[in-house]
């Protein structure tokens, strides 16, 4: 049996481990030496992520013999038979994603234009990590919180009457940087799709703090893209 000699590496991030997946989806549960070219590609690609520039130095951080055991955990989760040292992230994955492997090819190509995308530049602390995993959601906090994006929105908004988009919150009375200050861009495209397309007025919705923060917060315990219908009826039910 390979040996990864990994052990003090991070453990397998969930970006990290949809990538995993679509490769396991893709080969239909055959997995090949760690020589394979497929094995060599994901362990270039997982060492590239921005999050794990100081960890990738080292040669054993998810080098191919450790992207191997990664998919032999897989294989165990889904048919029982193998490896057994499977982590609680490996199962989760699992039953969201086994069967959606369209939705897995999708997230994994995302996952790989954020890489590119991300560039050398040092992205946002994540506080809430939505169900695409670190790096898309790292990138759609940085995308927010572009100042540029946040005054075309504002200035959009501005003749109308800034107001919360799902709670309906206006301070009028308030000076104009005061109710500025209490609210903030939410894009509306899902991390997926995002990194396809320049982000326009029609992507952006204005909402207060408090309920951007909710919104953020349902779409990680339900683990899905949540649209402002939707996250009306959760935050402010009839």
């Amino acid at each position: 049996m390979a040996v990864t000699q990994g052990h003090g590496n991070p453990h397998w991030t969930r970006d990290e481990t949809l990538l995993a997946l679509d490769l396991y989806l893709t080969l239909k549960g055959q997995i090949p030496s760690s020589k394979a070219s497929e094995i060599l590609d994901l362990s270039i690609l997982l060492r590239s992520l921005p999050y794990h520039a100081e960890a990738a130095k080292q040669p054993t951080f998810r080098n191919p013999a450790g992207v191997g055991f990664k998919l032999m955990n897989l294989r165990q989760v889904a048919t029982g038979k193998g490896l057994g040292n499977v982590s609680n992230m490996d199962r989760q994955i699992w039953k969201e994603y086994a069967e959606r492997p369209q939705e897995v090819h999708k997230l994994a190509a995302a996952i790989r234009a954020g890489i590119a995308l991300a560039g050398s530049e040092q992205l946002p602390d994540v506080e809430q990590e939505l169900p695409e995993g670190r790096l898309l959601t790292a990138l759609h906090v940085r995308r927010e919180r572009n100042p540029k994006v946040r005054k075309l929105l504002l200035d959009d908004r501005r003749s109308a009457g800034l107001r919360c988009e799902i709670c309906d919150l206006a301070r009028p009375d308030l000076d104009e940087p005061l109710q500025e200050a209490m609210f903030e861009a939410h894009h509306l495209v899902p991390l997926a799709e995002a990194g396809e397309r320049k982000t326009k007025l029609a992507d952006l919705a204005l909402l207060c703090a408090c309920c951007h923060r909710l919104l953020h917060r349902a779409m990680v315990s339900k683990t899905r893209w949540i649209g402002l219908i939707e996250a009306r009826a959760i935050i402010v039910p009839d």
